[in-house]
């Protein structure tokens, strides 16, 4: 059918529901509104799907929820008796429609007699992704869309380890959903029915106790924070999200005592009505923050987004000001806090291992390796972080000590399988604390990492090319980069290529050897002076994105490599 008469499907529906039947009675008569609705299905990939709210193919409501849960619940047949009685897990953030979103999923799932447990009222990601495993659940679905605007919602699957789902199970669920010719005729469960059947479980406080006893072994030095819990000065919020209850006793439980909240963002608001976005990588995200940062005179201040996977920070300046700093920064003192504590403590095992995306910092590699630490580097994504983890689990070939992606995403303890804000936010009052008892803060102690292992800086560049005439461009750009090849970027040659679809790695003097990896669309080169470039499109927007890691003994000098190479590679799309 074309997008006019999946529109008329939609409308002639007698059991459409009331509010989708008054979205399509806001846009009738504005052809290109409806169009955009029903031109084609909400894209469901390896990651689950996200779009804006409404009623269409393209947009994400009760019926485009229950299409992805029938794809799931169809998977989970294939595997049999003991994979339905194993169940799904379903957790939903502060979103509009989020809570209707996770009862619609589970009472899909029960019309295949498949269990369920949903958790009784939000909670942030990395707890689904805790409580997969902890039931031994053969799957997860967390309802959120990130730090996405209002009008977003989304739809995530995991594995039964807590991570994302391995790729021949995502794809197999992707050609489940996609096989749903009409998801008007997806069959649902009565709830209270699959209540009262077993099928549907309503869980909450017990996950939470559990998972709460578990960040207890984030913390690395207690005395520590019994010494300084009264002094280091903490601002948190949660963005209006999920974090606020779990970072709270999470932070109590430790033993902080002086810690503020911003009252105005404590209460989930599917509006987030505060901010411009929910997005800790933005520095408008701290305006209230900043402003009880000031009236408290805070170390730092953290915040997470909505569903508290990814964790942000702004730290004080020697004028009283705030800076929102990178994921990279804050992974380069979490990584140099972690190891000079373990070392100190006699607990640095000798084949402790730190795991990072390809397109992340190198400067928690470089501090890494001084602490005889190695550094391994994994695709973009935190499902392969979390592969790399469960991997060294069955082999017992080393031992997992920390996790990060350069956006704002990080893991300490492997209890979850994502990133988890809730760590990193308990991980990140400690090290606050640790610069504290030594007369400073944490950008004092950036300073001081710059100093001893050279100041590196890192930028990406997202060029925006919409339209089929973009994914050409974009698809014109990285054939002419593997097929030309690069040996020299703004002056400096290229001493290392890695093409990760081609799974080689390329040497200046014609060596090649194969890096043993999944395959991805991404070329990284690594110059002469330290630089590295890597280039990727992305695979949720019409975008081409690249990525500057460079270091240089001074901010300034830092800076001008990073504008040089900018301006080399604004050529590469112009």
């Amino acid at each position: 059918m074309d997008w006019k008469e999946t529109y008329l499907q939609w409308r002639n529906f007698d059991a459409l529901d009331a509010d989708l039947k008054a979205d399509l009675a806001a846009i009738e008569g504005d052809e290109k509104l409806v169009e955009d609705a029903f031109y084609q299905p909400l894209s469901f990939g390896t990651a689950g799907m996200r779009g804006v709210l409404g009623a269409g193919i393209n947009r994400m409501n009760i019926y485009t929820i229950r299409q992805a849960t029938e794809g799931l619940a169809k998977l989970v047949e294939d595997y049999g008796q003991e994979a339905k009685d194993r169940g799904v897990a379903i957790a939903y953030d502060s979103r509009h429609m989020s809570p209707e979103f996770a009862m619609e999923a589970a009472k899909t799932l029960g019309a295949h007699q498949i269990k369920s447990y949903v958790f009784e009222s939000l909670r942030p990601t990395p707890e689904l992704s805790y409580a997969v495993r902890e039931l031994n659940a053969f799957a997860g679905i967390m309802i959120t869309a990130s730090h996405n605007p209002a009008d977003y919602n989304g739809y995530k699957v995991y594995g039964e380890d807590g991570g994302q789902m391995p790729p021949v199970d995502a794809d197999a669920v992707t050609a489940n959903v996609r096989a749903v010719e009409n998801p008007l005729t997806v069959a649902v469960g009565d709830e209270a029915s699959l209540k009262a059947e077993g099928l549907i479980n309503m869980i909450g406080a017990d996950i939470d106790k559990k998972y709460l006893d578990l960040l207890q072994t984030v913390i690395v030095d207690q005395d520590l924070i019994d010494e300084m819990a009264d002094q280091v000065s903490i601002v948190y919020t949660p963005l209006h999200g999920t974090g606020q209850m779990l970072v709270e006793n999470a932070l109590a439980n430790a033993g902080f005592t002086n810690v503020t909240y911003v009252a105005e963002q404590k209460e989930a608001d599917a509006n987030f009505s505060t901010v411009k976005s929910p997005n800790p990588e933005e520095a408008g995200a701290f305006e209230y923050a900043e402003r009880y940062g000031k009236e408290n005179d805070a170390d730092i201040l953290i915040a997470t987004d909505p569903d508290a996977d990814r964790m942000g920070a702004a730290v004080k300046l020697p004028n009283g000001d705030y800076q929102v700093i990178t994921g990279n920064q804050i992974a380069a003192l979490m990584t140099h806090y972690l190891l000079t504590a373990k070392q100190s403590a006699g607990d640095l095992p000798e084949n402790g291992v730190i795991l990072k995306s390809i397109v992340s910092s190198e400067m928690p590699t470089t501090i890494a390796k001084s602490f005889g630490v190695e550094t391994v580097n994994v695709l973009t994504g935190f499902k392969f972080i979390a592969e790399q983890i469960k991997n060294y689990e069955e082999d017992n070939s080393k031992s997992f000590l920390f996790g990060f992606e350069e956006s704002y995403g990080y893991l300490v303890k492997a209890f979850v399988r994502d990133k988890d804000a809730v760590q990193a936010t308990l991980l990140l009052a400690e090290v606050a604390a640790f610069y504290k008892k030594q007369g400073k803060t944490a950008y004092d102690g950036l300073q001081d990492l710059f100093k001893e292992f050279g100041t590196f800086q890192e930028k990406t560049i997202s060029v925006t090319l919409p339209g089929q005439e973009g994914t050409t461009k974009i698809e014109a750009i990285l054939a002419k980069l593997r097929g030309e090849g690069l040996s020299e970027i703004a002056g400096q040659k290229v001493e290392v290529t890695e093409d990760y679809l081609e799974d080689s790695r390329v040497f200046a003097d014609g060596r090649s050897e194969a890096m043993g990896m999944e395959k991805s669309n991404v070329l990284k080169y690594y110059l002469a002076d330290e630089t590295w470039i890597a280039v990727r499109p992305s695979g949720t927007e019409p975008k081409i994105k690249f990525y500057i890691g460079a270091v240089a003994d001074s901010s300034e000098a830092t800076q001008a490599k990073v504008e040089a190479y900018q301006t080399a590679l604004n050529e590469l799309t112009a």
